[in-house]
């Protein structure tokens, strides 16, 4: 039986091993690098490569920007007196009639003063305003007091009980709110349900009047959600602008959210001495951190010209690329900000991807060949 010589298994070994190292090189070629290490990371879905530039870097910023006056500018409103409505309890005295009221204005007061019903308390005495919106009251039958605030439902008290008492002195006020509420849920130290009253309820109100964000709270990405549409808030981006969050008004039915800053993580893999997952500083991180953080680039068989951050955004998946090799790249990087969720990708160099290749596809080949060489 025919053996093949030593010369002839080094020759096919190092033929086979010529033509993937070829394969290799063709395929790392492309304007943007290596296509198909982003074709990989997100898929069958082809990517939108999009190359990091300082053009890039300033459009993101403007948008950024855009997005969160935006979302400032519905939320902002002066701060009105509390309108009546329906459920609401109104403690109504006619001076020189206390027959009328029905109970003494010491008898209406709530517990701790808040004009607010724990959830097994019995409601006060005083009048209801009903589903229509209605008050009740003697001599003056059904009044429209929903939409008014204390003192425009007392004076329509006041016109219409004149036919029977002469200048009527009238205290009305709002005994026990019940009308209108808002949620907070998420790192909040006392989640639940936040009645509306008196007191303006703005962000920075329900944040205190829930015990505050706790310390895995991330406040950098506060969520408010108003008649199917969402808010995202920036807590101490805008104390950094100078902007002042109590003017964020909430509305009845807004439901707040503190997310958790394990939801806003960026990932860190590939070629990188420490991949990892990445908490964000305030909802800021940049590329240059992120791969600081992980030990950077490494060295042996990382390729820093092919340095990607894919993001999966509301319409496609984009993949940026950086090219770390060029001279203003670490600027570049810095300045380039990440989005939660963010994957950071450092492809291997051509080299060692045919290393690894070679290892797994011609172990047995790669081994023959060094024994061939070595035997005498």
């Amino acid at each position: 039986m025919y053996l093949p010589s030593k010369a002839w298994i080094l020759k096919i070994s190092f033929v086979s091993v010529a033509l993937v190292l070829t394969a290799c090189a063709a395929s790392s070629r492309g304007p943007l690098g290596n296509l198909k290490d982003a074709e990989n990371l997100v898929g069958d879905k082809a990517p939108v490569l999009t190359a990091i530039t300082p053009e890039l870097i300033r459009h993101q910023q403007e948008q950024r920007n855009l997005q969160i006056g935006q979302s400032i500018a519905h939320l902002k409103e002066q701060p009105s007196s509390y309108k009546i409505d329906s459920g609401d309890i109104l403690a109504i005295v006619i001076w020189g009639h206390p027959e009328l009221a029905g109970t003494t204005m010491d008898t209406l007061t709530p517990a701790m003063g808040t004009g607010e019903l724990t959830p097994t308390a019995a409601p006060p005495a005083g009048f209801v305003v009903d589903e229509k919106g209605m008050l009740q009251f003697p001599f003056a039958g059904e009044l429209k007091v929903a939409g008014l605030n204390e003192l425009q439902a007392r004076d329509v008290l006041a016109t219409a009980i004149s036919k029977y008492i002469r200048n009527p002195r009238i205290t009305l006020r709002v005994q026990a709110y019940r009308s209108k509420r808002i949620y907070i849920d998420g790192e909040v130290k006392i989640p639940g349900l936040l009645v509306i009253n008196d007191i303006p309820m703005t962000l920075v109100e329900a944040l205190n009047r829930a015990g505050g964000a706790l310390p895995s709270g991330d406040q950098s990405q506060i969520v408010i959600s108003r008649a199917d549409i969402t808010y995202k808030i920036n807590f101490p981006l805008m104390m950094k602008r100078g902007e002042d969050p109590a003017k964020i008004m909430l509305r009845h039915g807004d439901v707040v959210r503190v997310p958790s800053r394990d939801e806003s993580k960026v990932f860190v893999a590939g070629e990188v001495v420490s991949p990892k997952s990445l908490t964000m500083h305030d909802g800021r991180l940049t590329l240059n951190e992120a791969l600081g953080e992980s030990g950077g680039i490494n060295p042996i068989t990382g390729d820093g010209g092919r340095v990607y951050v894919v993001r999966n955004s509301s319409k496609d998946i984009v993949v940026f690329q950086l090219d770390g090799n060029s001279p203003a790249a670490m600027a570049i990087a810095e300045s380039f900000e990440l989005n939660p969720r963010d994957l950071v990708y450092v492809a291997a160099t051509a080299l060692t991807n045919w290393n690894r290749t070679i290892s797994l596809i011609f172990p047995s080949a790669l081994s023959t060949a060094v024994g061939a060489a070595k035997t005498p």
